[in-house]
């Protein structure tokens, strides 16, 4: 224990380094004494042996609090990593998986939550909310998506969330015959698919707020199920096709925009009843019906946000859209206002109304603190308060130093804006020989007349006139 502290509590490997070094240096400066023996086994002692020696120690000196291992670091450790790069363009069924929190500013207590799967291979999207995060929801979440994908999934990339690394999700991805990977921890760039559609398409619809309570998450459910419609038929995305560096600077290349449905016709792995299936599906779509449901669902989350469960009246038919299609196709294009944001979203910041000056206490007295400015232009704010004192005691003190320092600063700033196109003036009309107002004499130009209160904020001139304006004639030796 003396040689971990004199360490200052290293660990044992780097402990084990440092004894040869550290007790001859106890032991010559009558810090730590031992026999042949102890000296033996102290020096020979393993780095194992030194960290489960010093376990109660340890223990003792963190304030008797143990540190707990992970509940799921074990099953994090048997799920592979997969990064950006070991896709290696797979067919569709591949998923990267993710959760986007919809708890506002806060994530205390309960809030919705949203699990979006994106397939890697045609940028399918389906979102499911949650009511709360865990684990059990999930798999459900999952077993909804499978009935909702044109296609089998075949595996799903996770991140390190205990709702993801737990004794539920992946062991029925294993059942399912699901390949379960997850991402680096803190490496957001591995699940790039996903983390653009957590934005591109979760936050676009239902914003940052605050979100919770089953009634919103059936509002939710509405709006994923139109939205999800208009994202995979209607909505072109892009694609990264291929990415090299030159020197410090990334070069990133992307396939034409196509929407999910077109990756999918595309390409050459799904079978053609799955194709034709999508077509059928397709011809049935009406993409302005799917946006009035879109909007319809968002009008409702608007009033929802940051709203308590139960304190708001459900709707006596969640499920039928308050808005009619044909109303609002019939409003689109007509209905747009520079500026206009949707209700679920961040209010627009107003510009800054500028304030109007409110009469001072300082402005029936301004005469005379210019008439003191002039006679003594280096008076402080503190003296000029002092001979406000003396007139109005009763009205002045202390406090009002901060008014006359502001109302000094000002008058001395239009001081300096005044003088400085005069003495500007001044040198344009210095310059013409045929003036005769500024006419120069003996051959130096003539300048304006420094205000009092700029005098005093000029430094005094030192030395004589020869040094401050050398002229020809200081110049010729004699």
């Amino acid at each position: 224990m003396a040689l971990w502290e004199a360490s200052d509590r290293i660990c044992g490997k780097r402990l084990k380094v440092m004894i040869p070094t550290l007790l001859p240096s106890l032991e010559r400066h009558g810090r730590l004494k031992l026999d042949q023996a102890d000296r033996a086994l102290v020096l020979g002692v393993s780095a194992a042996t030194i960290d489960r020696l010093l376990v109660e120690t340890k223990i003792a000196a963190a304030g008797g609090k143990r540190r707990r291992v992970g509940f799921y670091s074990a099953v994090r450790r048997e799920v592979p990593i997969r990064t950006f790069n070991d896709w290696h363009d797979p067919p569709p069924g591949f998923c990267e998986v993710d959760m986007v929190a919809h708890g506002g500013t806060s994530v205390a207590g309960s809030f919705i939550q949203t699990l979006t799967m994106v397939d890697v291979a045609t940028g399918w999207t389906e979102c499911m909310p949650l009511v709360t995060r865990e684990g059990g929801l999930v798999v459900r979440a999952m077993e909804r998506a499978q009935s909702l994908f044109p296609w089998v999934i075949r595996g799903a990339d996770f991140d390190n969330d205990s709702a993801f690394m737990n004794d539920v999700v992946v062991p029925w991805c294993r059942a399912q015959k699901i390949e379960a990977t997850r991402s680096r921890a803190y490496k957001k760039n591995d699940q790039a698919f996903v983390e653009q559609k957590n934005g591109a398409v979760v936050r676009r619809l239902v914003g940052y707020g605050r979100f919770d309570g089953v009634e919103t998450t059936r509002v939710l459910e509405r709006l994923y199920a139109a939205s999800r419609l208009h994202t995979n038929f209607f909505q072109p995305s892009f694609k990264l096709k291929d990415k090299r560096r030159e020197g410090a600077k990334v070069i990133k290349r992307y396939d034409a925009p196509a929407t999910p449905y077109a990756r999918a016709l595309a390409h050459p792995k799904l079978s053609k009843g799955v194709k034709r299936r999508l077509r059928e599906l397709y011809r049935t779509l009406d993409p302005v019906a799917l946006l009035a449901e879109m909007r319809d669902a968002q009008t409702e989350l608007g009033t929802r946000v940051a709203a308590r469960a139960g304190k708001l009246a459900a709707a006596a038919n969640p499920s039928a859209p308050a808005t009619n299609a044909a109303a609002f196709a019939k409003g689109l294009g007509s209905d747009v206002h520079l500026g206009e944001q949707r209700i679920i979203h961040r209010r627009i910041r107003k510009p800054y109304k500028k304030r109007m000056r409110m009469p001072s206490m300082l402005d029936q007295h301004l005469a005379d603190i210019e008439r003191w400015l002039a006679a003594e232009p280096r008076l402080t704010a503190l003296a000029i308060l002092g001979r406000l004192v003396e007139q109005r005691p009763e009205q002045f003190g202390p406090p009002q130093h901060t008014i006359v320092q502001r109302l000094l600063r000002s008058l001395r700033r239009k001081a300096a804006e005044t003088i400085i196109p005069r003495t500007a003036e001044g040198v344009a009309l210095a310059g013409d020989p045929g003036t005769g107002a500024a006419a120069a004499c003996d051959g130096h130009s003539a300048t304006s007349p420094v205000p009092p209160i700029l005098r005093a904020m000029m430094p005094p001139r030192t030395g004589r006139q020869s040094d401050l304006h050398p002229s020809s004639e200081s110049n010729i030796p004699r």
